[in-house]
């Protein structure tokens, strides 16, 4: 069996994102002699190419594109992996929470006041994260729990728990031709600005990249575009801005997610704390 060791894995991605020996070097803090020398052994353990070298460039070959797609994915569960053999051994470490900003539909202060009152509760720490790398968070062993919006969020690998279902509005400025409307289709939406979110690729959106709700909802305000969330996102409605329900709009659900491989009580805890306080209604 061919066996690379995780250094070399780290030499051959930094390599292949710089497409630069001398690049990859000083990131790698090594001279440049030591790390060609290291890929030529890499290269040769392997028995295939994984670069395409010339005076002007260094290009992957598909060899080295395959390695470095799963190279990075091994490098990461390592990292995951021991970031959790400690939390693991840890018995004073605290909870860490992920979620967006506001993206906790008015629930959290009652699961915090619930997983309080448990024998074995932590201090729960918050992260907050942009729109799209929440379950990156829970993979990686950066944080244990954390909220999560469904179908916006990839819940593959994750267990979860349902905390509330809800309908999904479009968010207008007061003066829009929909503003009045008791409810529309999204065949209504058609011709309308949508925003496209960062880190987040796809979608239907044409307008400007938005990072989080506040700017979105500004950029709505001032007649940039206009946007499709969960209710509790907008709620309360900030002045000059009007919602409308989409029913045709999947119901949108906010869930309490972490990774299905950790069984560790200091998790088990919280989500049983979470699950005491019943499903919202919607």
């Amino acid at each position: 069996m061919i066996e690379l060791q995780t250094r070399e894995l780290e030499y051959f991605i930094a390599v292949a994102d710089e497409l630069h020996f001398g690049r990859a070097a000083v990131r790698l803090s090594i001279a440049q002699p030591a790390l060609s020398k290291a890929i030529q052994r890499i290269e040769t353990r392997l028995g295939v190419p994984l670069f395409v070298r010339s005076s002007r460039r260094v290009e992957l070959t598909p060899a080295g594109e395959a390695l470095q797609e799963h190279g990075r994915h091994a490098l990461n569960a390592v990292s995951a992996a021991v970031r959790n053999a400690r939390r693991a051994g840890d018995t004073q470490a605290h909870l860490r929470l992920v979620l967006k900003p506001g993206g906790d539909a008015g629930l959290l202060s009652g699961i915090l006041a619930a997983y309080a009152h448990q024998p074995d509760a932590r201090r729960v720490d918050i992260l907050f994260s942009g729109p799209a790398d929440r379950a990156d968070f829970l993979l990686g062993g950066r944080a244990d729990v954390g909220l999560l919006y469904v179908p916006f969020d990839d819940l593959d690998g994750l267990a979860h728990e349902t905390l509330r279902t809800e309908d999904r509005v479009v968010i207008v400025p007061s003066g829009h031709r929909l503003a009045g409307r008791a409810s529309v289709l999204m065949p209504d939406l058609e011709g309308e600005t949508l925003p496209r979110w960062k880190g987040i690729p796809g979608g239907d959106g044409t307008g400007p990249e938005v990072t989080d709700v506040v700017q979105m909802l500004h950029m709505i305000t001032v007649g940039r575009m206009i946007g499709v969330l969960p209710r509790s996102l907008v709620e309360p409605v900030p002045a000059g801005l009007t919602c409308v329900p989409v029913t045709d709009a999947p119901p949108s659900r906010l869930v309490l997610a972490w990774n299905e491989q950790d069984r560790r009580p200091l998790v088990a805890s919280f989500v049983a704390a979470a699950r005491s306080t019943g499903t919202a209604p919607e």
